[in-house]
């Protein structure tokens, strides 16, 4: 028999990001373009930003429709990509080209946008369980949507992966919009929520303190309990358990 979950947890893929070297940026814009089909229209946004005052604006990222679903709502059907180039002065530290340097590659997929229904409720469930968020839940009313960026996936003692995901809903309804103005969430609107995310991660890694994904406490009692053990060897009794670790981490840092 199929197991039910809450229906928060019934996600789909909404978009990806992927970093790329400068050198790499606009040969993609074509490819996407050329080769991928995407039509002058189907570009969502090209955010741009200027490196330092009195410099020229660059592109910083553009993002782009590469598809749609059949379904009855077609607009949450799009296949959708974002590109981001650093835009920061060779002489400075670049957190676009750390990442990239650190994993000694010219493209690296940073995030991927994860689409829920209710991202309130999923927000709370994943802060029960510890899961570490670099921004508020954020308000974008062009795009009607609202989305939250999570820590990065890594374990205590490894280098940051540079991977994070994000948790978008798109559809707001006018009681939703009500409910987060009455808890003083922070609202942007897209080239804002973007260049904020773009330098907050940009002051992780000046900082050097990068938020992971789950607390570190956590991460080693999951290891130690299930580490050794092959993935189709991990009873229910281990997820009950470890799930457990998750809900005291998210008491703890409460």
């Amino acid at each position: 028999m199929k197991s039910s979950k809450p229906d928060f947890l019934n996600f789909q893929v909404d978009h990806m990001t992927i970093l790329v070297d400068n050198k790499m940026y606009n040969v993609a814009y074509v490819v996407f373009r050329c080769i991928l089909g995407a039509q002058p229209e189907d570009i969502i946004y090209n955010v741009r930003r200027s490196s330092a005052p009195g410099e020229p604006e660059r592109s910083v990222t553009f993002a782009t429709k590469l598809g749609q679903g059949a379904n009855a709502k077609q607009e949450l059907n799009n296949t959708m990509v974002a590109l981001v180039q650093a835009t920061e002065p060779k002489n400075k530290m670049s957190h676009v080209r750390s990442m990239l340097d650190d994993h000694q590659a010219v493209v690296h997929f940073q995030h991927v946008a994860l689409r829920t229904p209710d991202l309130l409720s999923f927000h709370k469930h994943a802060l029960d369980r510890g899961v570490r968020f670099i921004t508020p839940i954020l308000q974008d009313e062009h795009e009607d949507l609202i989305q939250v960026f999570s820590g990065e996936w890594y374990y205590p003692g490894s280098k940051p992966s540079g991977f994070f995901f994000e948790f978008v809903q798109r559809e707001l309804s006018p009681a939703l919009i009500k409910m987060l103005d009455e808890r003083n969430r922070q609202s942007f609107f897209r080239d804002r929520t973007f260049l904020g995310l773009y330098d907050e991660k940009q002051r992780e890694y000046e900082s050097g303190k990068i938020e992971p994904f789950i607390d570190p406490i956590a991460f080693e009692k999951i290891h130690e309990l299930v580490g050794n053990k092959n993935n189709w060897e991990i009873t229910e009794e281990d997820i009950q358990r470890a799930d457990q670790f998750l809900l005291e981490s998210g008491k703890r840092l409460k």
